[in-house]
């Protein structure tokens, strides 16, 4: 029987969660002839030879850091909501040739954080301004959130993590890690944010999963915070891409 293939284009994604979970996902579903790759590029050009050749019967692909943003200019089409995020973390690979690119981040992070938002969480910052922080953004925008970005540089339209005080803090109640900080191994880190300002008015988002306790989100939670890491919402975006695939 002929192998169906999905994979995922990153660098670096030993550690890649997608994997895993498409792997026991096929095992479930007795998928037998579905399997599920990583595609670990040290440049996107690559990524071309892949689309193209479709070995293996390929037909869809996830994509991660650093691609979600470079990975536009390879793709015949892309999807309204993702042209407009400016970032594609899925690609559809179709019978004609064609390679379609959608943002399911949008909707995993969405759906992963509306139980936890009650009335006061009207603004947010998000730490990081990477592919991912683009489709949070978004989100916010679907929910009416106000949000600010913050980097290490100051720019017209964000704030560096040295502006953010106490009055900036106590106003921005939900806060979003979109950075990598803090990820498996270097644990120890974390975004550089005035956390004795928080209180159980905030909620934190890390968009990491492992460890599952961020710095991050454990300061947050000696603070009173609610806290939530990123494991649920990619479930969420992996079962979006895959009824992406399968449409």
């Amino acid at each position: 029987m002929d192998k169906v293939t999905f994979g995922l284009v990153g660098k670096n994604i030993s550690y890649s969660f997608s994997r895993g979970y498409f792997g026991e996902k096929f095992q479930k579903l007795g998928l037998e002839n579905h399997q599920y790759v990583n595609f670990d590029l040290q440049k996107i050009s690559v990524l071309e030879e892949i689309i193209n050749a479709k070995e293996n019967g390929l037909k869809g692909l996830n994509v991660t850091i650093p691609y979600k943003q470079e990975v536009q200019p390879f793709l015949s089409s892309i999807d309204v909501d993702a042209k407009e995020i400016g970032a594609v973390n899925t690609i559809k690979l179709n019978d004609d040739g064609t390679a379609v690119g959608y943002n399911t981040d949008v909707y995993g992070f969405q759906k992963s954080l509306e139980p936890l938002l009650k009335s006061h969480h009207t603004k947010a910052l998000i730490l990081g301004t990477g592919g991912a922080s683009k489709a949070v953004a978004f989100a916010f925008k679907k929910l009416g959130i106000d949000y600010k970005f913050v980097s290490r540089t100051a720019t017209e339209d964000r704030w560096s993590y040295d502006q953010l005080n106490e009055e900036i803090i106590k106003e921005y109640t939900v806060i979003v890690n979109c950075s990598p900080l803090g990820t498996s191994p270097k644990v120890e880190l974390k975004p550089e944010i005035p956390y004795q300002f928080l209180n159980s008015n905030h909620l934190l988002f890390d968009l990491i999963y492992n460890p599952s306790e961020t710095t991050f989100l454990r300061l947050g939670k000696e603070q009173g915070a609610a806290i939530k890491n990123g494991l649920e919402m990619l479930e969420l975006q992996a079962e979006k891409s895959w009824s992406i695939w399968n449409s």
